[in-house]
This record gives C-alpha cells, sequence and structure tokens, in this order.
C-alpha cells in the first residue's frame, strides 16, 4: 500500500556537519547487542557527509509535468527508472509541500533498513488513524507505532510466520483451490469458444478474498460462488472504495473534509468493512462458544488462535484481521495474473512447469505442502513473477529512531526515504535481460546458455517482495502456499493460451501494479 505517492512526508532538516558513522540497529527489536557497522564513502578529502539539500532531483515543475503531461502519474513505477537513469541511485523528491529521498540500488536499500530502529515505520498512515480515532478503535498493525505495533506484531508471527504453522492452513487453501478450479471450467465452457476467460486478474481477486478470509476468519465468505452473498459483495467494494480513495485522502488538507465528498466515502468504505468484518468474527466466535458448550472440539485456524492467545482486545482482534485482509488479496491475484499471463506466452516455462508438477503428482493428485519442497521450477516461476512485477513498486520507510547515513549522505531523523523495488529488480547490472520473464535464473543450476552462473545469484536486498526484517510482510508464507498450490492445480488440468489475437499488456500503478487492460486466456484441457 506503500505507493510513490503515498511515502512522501515532510523532512525536518539539520545544518550539516562532519560526524562519525552511527552504528546501525540490527533488525530484531531488543537485541541492543548487536550492531552492524557501514561501509560508507564519504565524499570530500576531508571526509563531509553531504546533507539532503546537495542531493539531486526533479523540481516540482518538472515532477508536474511528468505525472500530468507526460503520463507518469498512471506508470509511477516506470518513473523509478526515469529518475534513476537521470539522477543516480539515490536522489531527492518533492510533491506538494512533501519530500521524500529515493533509493534505488540495494547496496543504498540495505544501509536503509539496517539503520532504521528497533520499530520501524513504512510511512505516516494518520488518515487511516483519523478514522480509527472517529469511530474510537483500537490502532491495528499499520497503524500502530512503538512497542504498541510491536507488540501486535508478536501476536501475529507465530501462525504466520512459521512454514510448519502455515501448513496447518493447507488443506483449507485446497478446498479454495478446487472451488477455483470448478469456477474456471464453468466460465471456459460457457465462453463463446468453449475455452476463454474474461478478465482474470477479476476472477483471481475472487479466489485471493476467499483463500485469505478463509484462514483469517475461518470462515467461507462465497466469492466464488455463482451468487456471491450481499455482505460479500460489499466487503469487495468497500476494499477497493477505501483503497481507491486512501491517496486522495491522504493529500486532501483536513479543514476540506467537510467539504468535499473524499472523506465521507472513505469513512463509509471503513464502517463497511468494519461492521462486515466484525460480523464474521462475531458469528466465528458464537460457533465457537456452541461447540464447546456440546462438548465438541473447537478446531480452529487464526481466528481461533488469536481469541484463545488472549494477548490482544477484541477491538484488536476486529482491525487487525480487517487490515491483514486488506493487504493479502492482491499479492496472491495481482501475482497469478501476470504468471498465467507469462506462461501463455511461454510455452518452453509452461511445459518444464506442468512436466515438473505431474512428475511429482501424477495423475492430478493434490499436492501437499511437502510436493512443494520438490517443485523448484514451481518457486522459481513466481518469483521470477514477483521480479518483474513487485506487487508493491515501492515501498517506504519513515525513519523516526536514528539518523541515517546512506552513500556519502547524511539525513536526520524522520526522513521518508522510498524503496524503489522496481527500479531494483529491473537493473541490468544485477538481472541480464531484466524485462525478459526468465524463471531459470532463480534455479541453482542455470538452464540458459545466455544467462552466466555468476549472475545467477541476486545481491542481498535487490529482491525483496514482500520486504525484510521485523516489518515483512507478516503473511509471506500464506501467499506463496496459495499461488503454489493455485498454480501447480492449474498446470495440472489446463494448457494456457493467449487469447486470439491477444496483444501485450502492460501494467500500471494504481497503490499497486496491475494490467492496464483485462487479461483473458484460454483454458485447454489436458488429456487425462
Amino acid at each position: 500500500m506503500n505507493t510513490l505517492a503515498a511515502a512522501v512526508r515532510p523532512l525536518r532538516l539539520s545544518a550539516p556537519c562532519a560526524r562519525t558513522i552511527p552504528a546501525a540497529q540490527e533488525l530484531r527489536p531488543g537485541d541492543s547487542s548487536i550492531r552492524r557497522n557501514l561501509n560508507v564513502q564519504t565524499s570530500t578529502e576531508t571526509g563531509r557527509l553531504k546533507t539532503i539539500d546537495e542531493l539531486p532531483g526533479p523540481s516540482i515543475p518538472t515532477s508536474l509535468y511528468w505525472m500530468l503531461f507526460k503520463g507518469y502519474s498512471k506508470r509511477m513505477h516506470l518513473m523509478q527508472v526515469l529518475q534513476k537513469n537521470l539522477y543516480g541511485p539515490i536522489w531527492r523528491s518533492k510533491v506538494g509541500s512533501f519530500e521524500m529521498v529515493s533509493v534505488a540500488s540495494s547496496e543504498f536499500i540495505a544501509q536503509v533498513i539496517q539503520q532504521e530502529g528497533r520499530y520501524p515505520v513504512r510511512a505516516d498512515m494518520s488518515h487511516w488513524k483519523d478514522y480509527m480515532d472517529l469511530r474510537g478503535h483500537d490502532y491495528g498493525l499499520h497503524v500502530s507505532t512503538g512497542t504498541d505495533w510491536y507488540q501486535i506484531r508478536k501476536c501475529l508471527n507465530p501462525k504466520m510466520l512459521k512454514l510448519g504453522e502455515v501448513s496447518v492452513y493447507a488443506s483449507t487453501i485446497q478446498q479454495v483451490v478446487g472451488d477455483m478450479v470448478q469456477r474456471i471450467e464453468v466460465l471456459r465452457c460457457r465462453s463463446q469458444d468453449q475455452a476463454t476467460v474474461s478478465d482474470m486478474a477479476a476472477e483471481l481477486y475472487k479466489f485471493g478474498f476467499e483463500a485469505v478470509s478463509s484462514v483469517l476468519f475461518e470462515t467461507r465468505l462465497g466469492c466464488l460462488q455463482e451468487d456471491i452473498p450481499h455482505d460479500t459483495l460489499k466487503f469487495i467494494a468497500a476494499v477497493n472504495t477505501m483503497l481507491g480513495l486512501s491517496d486522495a485522502v491522504f493529500f486532501t488538507p483536513r479543514w476540506s473534509r467537510s467539504i468535499l465528498p473524499l472523506w465521507k466515502r472513505f469513512v463509509q468504505a471503513w464502517d463497511d468493512l468494519c461492521s462486515v468484518g466484525q460480523k464474521l468474527i462475531d458469528r466465528r466466535m458464537a460457533e465457537i462458544v456452541a461447540q464447546v458448550r456440546s462438548g465438541e472440539p473447537a478446531d480452529g485456524l487464526y481466528l481461533s488462535y488469536l481469541l484463545s492467545s488472549e494477548k490482544l482486545t477484541r477491538s484488536q482482534i476486529y482491525i487487525t484481521l480487517t487490515e491483514l485482509l486488506l493487504g493479502g488479496v492482491d499479492t496472491t491475484s495481482n501475482t497469478l495474473t501476470w504468471t498465467l499471463y507469462h506462461l501463455a506466452r511461454d510455452e518452453r516455462a509452461q511445459e518444464l512447469l506442468y512436466r515438473q508438477v505431474n512428475s511429482v503428482c501424477p495423475n492430478k493428485r493434490e499436492p501437499t505442502t511437502d510436493d512443494l519442497s520438490r517443485m523448484p521450477y514451481l518457486k522459481a516461476v513466481i518469483k521470477e513473477t514477483l521480479r518483474l512485477y513487485p506487487v508493491v513498486p515501492g515501498n517506504g520507510r519513515y525513519v523516526t529512531e536514528n539518523e541515517v547515513i546512506v552513500g556519502d549522505y547524511w539525513f536526520p531523523k524522520k526522513t521518508q526515504f522510498h524503496l524503489c523495488h522496481f527500479a531494483v529488480c529491473h537493473d541490468e547490472a544485477t538481472f541480464p535481460n531484466p524485462e525478459q520473464f526468465t524463471p531459470d535464473r532463480w534455479l541453482r543450476s542455470v538452464t540458459s546458455s545466455w544467462l552466466p552462473q555468476s549472475l545467477n545469484k541476486h545481491r542481498p536486498y535487490s529482491y525483496i517482495p514482500f520486504g525484510v526484517g521485523v516489518r515483512a510482510c507478516v503473511g509471506k508464507r500464506l501467499a506463496e502456499m496459495e499461488m503454489h498450490f493455485a498454480l501447480s492445480r492449474l498446470m495440472q488440468h489446463y494448457k494456457v493460451k493467449p487469447e486470439e489475437g491477444a496483444t501485450i499488456v502492460h501494467p500500471k500503478t494504481r497503490v499497486l501494479l496491475i494490467p492496464e487492460k483485462p487479461i483473458n486466456l484460454r483454458f485447454l484441457p489436458r488429456a487425462e
């Protein structure tokens, strides 16, 4: 959710001075005994560190020209590449009264991350906080900061980030995957050529929504049914509305909220999200109570774990699960959409993937989590898609605890950094032929003759699609399992091809990297 626009924050500048390089704190909060020294080259013979005022970067008129007249407002990911080519791997940008420092090299991203402090902040979410305050809600994972944030995160981690714990969700996810495959079959048979499924992103969005909610809320929402329930449609619409308005509300002055309709629509979307989410949680809680009273085992998944731990208040659970849902749908749906798009256009890659899946799970047997560990090409395909299309093309770090040294520049506390993942993932020096879909680059043994072994290993911090450190995506393991199961099952049943007459589809930036137009694909059944 951290776009180039959403990441900017005002900077407080201090007078430039020569200073020793501060030791960077390790990523694990509370471990004050460990420090990492940064190898930073100073800019002059005297060793003086430069300040933000000495950074290159576009003027406000230049930025507005690029966005309004050159079309970069919908292609902010490409503006990263443009600015990196013009100004180098670190530059200063301004949007209105907001200012930020963009870093677009793996080395500089590493330096920012290693100095972000014990309780890192991605970006100021003051507009979300304002809504929580308005309704008297507790703060969730995205709004909380400092020790409050860390305590919530500690409660969420155990059943989400440990691979052994996440494997408990496999059977539930497989049920949703099975429903998704049936949905694909219905849609293709219903089409004029009995093969084409229109707007794959929309269909896979329903799958992602159903999969993550089945774990978080322990409830099937019916997203893959022919007739989707009213509350589910309301929930999905609220998610799209809230995220769609979030950037605009962030940049709109508070005094205008009583005049312009943006704030009112933003609040209504949040109200819908919270009311439906609370209803789902309360309903599941009533079921658990009824099971206990009747002497039945109250087995459950993530919600049951949070309730039984008693480490979060009921209000915190309401808002935290809703926020986790917001971050868990698009990762799965967008990545799978782009993956199928490229596999449909790359027969070799699709055939290699199908052969591996079929060899591990012959006769269309459902894969298990153990089976997935024996499918390196499956994982390579997903990794390559996430390299080409990072779910969030740029991430933010609002460094509040430390002064920061990046390269030969010194920055004060409360500097907003923009980590340009898209530009780094498309860097020729790190990823040869960066615009080419090449899953082979992630394999230990190279199968492409033009890809040297020495360049097969990417640099640290050049590829971090789920973030890194204590602020990394809490749902990473679950999202990967959803994508691996879904893609392997689709490969078992279908050969995917582009729609007749299909043209190239480019990404556009709308918070996330999404297709600029619907992706329609043909699903041809594989022989029994």
